[in-house]
């Protein structure tokens, strides 16, 4: 049985049942500690399932989400025991649905959060946070932190081949963790993908299949293949456990600023997972008692050319209409997101926003990180920071409030977007005259430049 759900297909394969007896014996010879995760639950309607490789409500088509025994993990969990954690994601164990001891720990997690002087100056805000996935472990992106959890699942579940469907981090995040934990992986991603993205993916040996296609043309294969070969696809059979990782987002920055949530984040949109995750994860630290409970804004960033979520904030819809992607913001492309919807209640319950920014302003957001906070963030971090401008400018951020915008990916994966918009080198001979006339054109060009600014 295969049906369309939001971004999804929805499969209940013939295998799954018999997944369960092999969960079981596999979990028995593994080390773990009674874990704080219980079942499945539909995010409509709440019909309940076992804890298998399964991702969609049969009733309603809803998404699967993991539910958990909070009382169980304030009895586990301080903040004293977290400080005493793994300097990673896995610090925070009970609150993710794996049950070895043993997790996939590659070090991923605990990225800087950077307290901004520089943009925030520019900007006109004076508490402004930059929590920095671009440099998390082993691929940069926050992609590692989902994939991490996955597969660290899907090990529990005995699959021995993993896959994704990816705009390009997740195929780098996948191929590169499997590597790790010696799983067979095939990851599959749109033909027309960012070179830095499909070496970033090749360089780990996976096999790798360029779909002619948009994203959501490759995830429709995807959940065919899965029905076909009984594979662990963390982004469709394992989406539940997947979309978990994305939590530490929120559970670190809480910590990091000294066990205390922000006032308002700033996060790029393409599924909405990772947005409403960073929810969950405030809403968890709040249950548990390990911080205090505050209302935090949530704000979305989408680019013009795929914003499908914008669009049905600014026109008051609880739906998304799909769209067909057109933009460098390759990573966020998802034209049909899943989680959209919940995505909209975030923004709406909390009293944020989502914004859509043009392709030449994400350009314009990356140059404006770069050059004031020595960050270089790939597209989508870009549209972060140019619609954090554009909250900024219409006066939607509070000076005074503590803003937290994520930065999800390097630079260096995006590179050719920003080729033409940056300027060339000086070309010199190697006498010191040359230098001298190059060094007062370049005084010359900045202020030019400057005058632009001021007009």
């Amino acid at each position: 049985m295969i049906a369309r759900v939001g971004g999804m297909c929805y499969y209940r394969p013939q295998f799954v049942e018999n997944l369960l007896n092999m969960t079981q014996a596999t979990q028995a010879q593994t080390s773990q500690k009674p874990a704080t995760f219980t079942k499945l639950v539909s995010k409509e309607g709440g019909t309940e399932y076992d804890l298998l490789p399964l991702h969609v409500c049969e009733e309603t088509f809803a998404p699967l989400e993991v539910a958990y025994d909070h009382d169980a993990i304030r009895q586990q969990v301080s903040r004293e025991s977290i400080e005493a954690g793994p300097n990673s994601i896995w610090r925070y164990r009970d609150f993710l649905p794996v049950a070895t001891n043993n997790p996939i720990d590659v070090g991923t997690g605990m990225t800087p959060l950077v307290r901004s002087k520089r943009l925030a100056q520019r900007l006109g805000i004076k508490n402004l946070y930059i929590k920095n996935d671009g440099v998390n472990v082993p691929t940069l992106s926050f992609k590692d932190r989902v994939v991490s959890v996955a597969l660290s699942r899907a090990r529990e579940f005995g699959f021995s081949t993993v896959a994704c469907a990816s705009t390009g981090n997740l195929a780098n995040s996948t191929a590169a963790i499997a590597s790790h934990a010696g799983l067979d992986c095939c990851v599959f991603i749109p033909a027309d993908l960012e070179a830095g993205k499909v070496l970033g993916t090749l360089i780990y040996n996976p096999t790798l299949m360029a779909v002619k296609g948009n994203y959501d043309q490759v995830n429709r294969l995807c959940s065919e293949v899965a029905n076909t070969h009984g594979w662990g696809f963390v982004n469709i059979n394992l989406r539940p456990y997947y979309s978990e990782g994305s939590k530490t987002l929120g559970f670190e920055v809480a910590e990091q600023l000294g066990w205390q949530l922000p006032d308002h984040i700033v996060s790029p949109l393409a599924s909405g997972s990772l947005y409403t995750k960073i929810y969950k994860g405030f809403q968890e630290f709040v249950q548990t008692g390990l911080v205090e409970d505050k209302s935090v804004r949530f704000s979305g960033a989408q680019a013009e050319g795929c914003s499908p979520i914008a669009q049905a904030f600014k026109e008051g819809r609880d739906f998304v209409t799909p769209a067909k992607p057109n933009t460098i913001a390759k990573s966020i492309a998802i034209g049909n997101p899943a989680d959209g919807a919940y995505a909209l209640d975030t923004a709406r319950n909390t009293g944020g926003t989502i914004e859509s920014v043009t392709d030449a302003e994400i350009i314009e957001g990356m140059k404006l990180l770069a050059e004031t906070e020595g960050i270089f963030t790939e597209t989508a971090g870009g549209t972060t920071i140019a619609v954090l401008k554009k909250l900024a400018e219409a006066g939607k951020i509070d000076p005074d409030e503590s803003t937290v915008a994520y930065i999800t990916g390097n630079g260096l994966k995006t590179s050719e977007s920003v080729q033409g918009y940056i300027g060339e080198p000086l070309k010199i001979n190697a006498n010191l005259d040359s230098f001298e006339q190059a060094l007062e054109r370049s005084r010359t060009l900045d202020r030019l430049d400057w005058q632009q600014v001021l007009v």
